[in-house]
């Protein structure tokens, strides 16, 4: 089969089409025939050798893909050969063919096409485990979403919309707030021209948010704590601002703040796959009536993998980039 390999550490030019056995399928796993997979920032990572793939995990990228069923496993028992299956990967995902346990992968929402369908397991997971279950987003509960014209972002306005909260967010142009806004936001805070801190006081009349969902870590973390309500809950998903930040503690007991965060590649199965139940119980039908959309900005070839992480790492992009697979 074909598939992009990473040549060495380095930048998107090392991205190159390789020829590599067909996965074979273990007793719990389907194979899929890929028809789209999606980019996310970890297969940047993993490509300038920062994040390297779980032990046992294909060696090439690619997190999330969206294809037909190819074979099953002998113990597998969810799905048949040509069933319409989208799929959250350890890895693997750029290529012809891609193997993975049963309990990762969900029948694609009605509405959504084969393609598009591959921008939303990887964010529906995060989103969901996080904001539901780590950040106990409930009630009346307000967000502020860091990045929220990302392929999270997009999703992330969207579910906590159709949850009835109001979400603020930030975002790096005045094009990507207002889109932001149109996803449902009720303020985008365009953070070049703006202290976002500032910005969520004004918006709240002192009070701040109760949930932050934050990609870049470090040096957004003591200004995150200042925009808590009290009991409020920061959920650090990703490290886009550096991994060390100073706390202020006194602010933490005070407030009784929550710090927490998470990573969802190196998790087990048995967990991602309570999370693709709750996903596909509750997303999925806010997908099929149209309250949430998958989000694609561009879509490129696979042949074009350099060019399509040379597109995400320019920062242009609004909602989720794909790989097409012929």
């Amino acid at each position: 089969m074909k598939a992009i390999g990473i040549a060495e550490p380095g930048g998107p030019e090392v991205l190159k089409l390789v020829e590599l056995p067909v996965p074979q399928v273990r007793p719990t796993e389907v194979l899929i025939r890929v028809a789209a997979a999606g980019l996310n920032r970890a297969d940047i990572l993993q490509r300038r050798g920062r994040y390297p793939p779980p032990p046992g995990a294909p060696s090439h990228p690619g997190l999330e893909v969206s294809g037909h069923v190819a074979a099953v496993g002998s113990a597998a028992t969810r799905f048949r050969v040509g069933d319409a299956v989208c799929a959250l990967l350890e890895g693997g995902g750029y290529a012809e063919y891609a193997a993975v346990d049963e309990r990762q992968v969900l029948t694609i929402p009605k509405g959504v096409t084969l393609t598009d369908a591959a921008a939303l397991p990887e964010a529906c997971f995060t989103v969901w485990s996080n904001l539901i279950d780590r950040g106990r987003l409930r009630g009346k509960d307000t967000l502020l979403v860091h990045g929220g014209s990302s392929g999270i972002g997009t999703t992330a306005i969207q579910l906590a919309t159709a949850l009835g909260h109001t979400v603020f967010t930030t975002a790096g142009t005045e094009e990507k707030c207002r889109f932001c806004e149109r996803l449902g936001a009720a303020r985008a805070i365009n953070y070049r021209r703006e202290d976002f801190v500032e910005a969520i006081a004004t918006l709240t009349q002192g009070r701040g948010v109760d949930v932050v969902l934050d990609m870049v870590g470090g040096s957004y973390l003591q200004r995150n704590l200042r925009v808590l309500a009290e009991e409020g809950r920061l959920v650090v998903i990703a490290t886009q601002g550096g991994t060390l930040g100073e706390l202020d503690v006194l602010r933490l007991m005070r407030h009784r703040l929550t710090v927490t965060g998470s990573t969802l590649r190196n998790r087990s199965t048995e967990f991602k796959d309570q999370v693709r139940r709750a996903v596909q119980e509750r997303m999925w039908p806010m997908i099929e009536s149209g309250k949430i959309k998958p989000i694609v900005d561009r879509v490129f070839s696979l042949s074009d993998a350099a060019a399509a992480h040379a597109y995400m790492e320019s920062g242009v992009h609004k909602g989720k980039i794909l790989l097409q697979i012929p």
